[in-house]
């Protein structure tokens, strides 16, 4: 069988770098080509010494001349969205990790795919054990009425809510059938309650020290539930980066969350 051929976005970002060593420790997969915003050489050096790949600020160039059967981007909203565009057009099947992207984008990467018969897994979040903390939230959410999230990232985190937090709450509502309750004595300033979601207050919090940590807090009458991942380093997101790349090329259209990959 030949090796899945993968192009990553975001090359040189933090998880980019995660990523591009994941890939080039995969004996099913092999690294085609490299794309980041600003590039000062024609080839990036892979990690493991095993030679170099194409690299440009250019992702159509990449594209064209690697012809990758997957692109992976880990990038922003206001780049991943180009360049889904971009690829989609050419008939290449897409793993996306950006946060940040709206229901509206959510919205085109579907009809693209469909249009241009891709496949494209886009997911909140790749940690396995984030995507079993959502899954077990949801369990939990049809016996609670009230709950609430809190989120704690690195402080060069752009988005807030996170993408998993608001995806955990929308789930744990959909679950539910409707939205929680929220507490019926409310004071005259609720901005310290936390942007409300299905009911679901979420607390955001943006430090030096964290990288990524998520609790979900449910109440009822002389009782508490939590259940809490943390992300102790990028490295967690790459079974589940793996995992997408190996799974896309088998389907066609939009896959959104990695639980639908796992079965859960």
């Amino acid at each position: 069988m030949k090796p899945i051929k993968v192009a990553v976005q975001g090359a040189s970002g933090k998880v980019g770098r995660e990523v591009i060593k994941a890939l080039c420790n995969e004996p099913e997969i092999q690294l085609v080509g490299a794309v980041e915003l600003e590039v000062t050489e024609d080839y990036l050096p892979l990690p493991d010494g095993s030679g170099t790949v194409p690299f440009s600020s250019n992702l159509e160039h990449i594209l064209t001349s690697c012809q990758p059967d997957v692109l992976v981007d880990f990038t922003i909203a206001k780049v991943t969205m180009p360049a889904i565009r971009i690829a989609a057009k050419q008939g290449i099947n897409l793993v996306i990790g950006t946060t940040g992207l709206t229901s509206e984008d959510i919205g085109e990467i579907e009809r693209l795919a469909t249009t241009h018969n891709v496949g494209v897994v886009v997911a909140p979040n790749f940690a396995l054990g984030a995507v079993l903390m959502m899954h077990l939230a949801k369990i939990a959410a049809k016996y609670f009425d009230y709950a609430e999230i809190i989120e704690l990232h690195h402080n060069q985190k752009v988005d807030a809510p996170s993408g998993t937090a608001l995806s955990t709450a929308r789930a744990m509502a959909e679950t539910k059938g409707k939205p929680f309750n929220r507490p019926q004595k409310q004071g005259k300033n609720q901005n310290s309650r936390g942007k409300q979601v299905e009911g679901i207050p979420i607390h955001s919090v943006r430090l030096p020290g964290f990288m990524a940590h998520q609790e979900v807090v449910l109440g009822a009458a002389g009782q508490t539930l939590s259940i809490r991942h943390d992300t102790i380093n990028r490295e967690c997101y790459m079974p589940g980066v793996i995992i997408a790349i190996k799974e896309v090329i088998r389907r066609k259209g939009l896959v959104y969350g990695l639980d639908a990959l796992l079965g859960l």
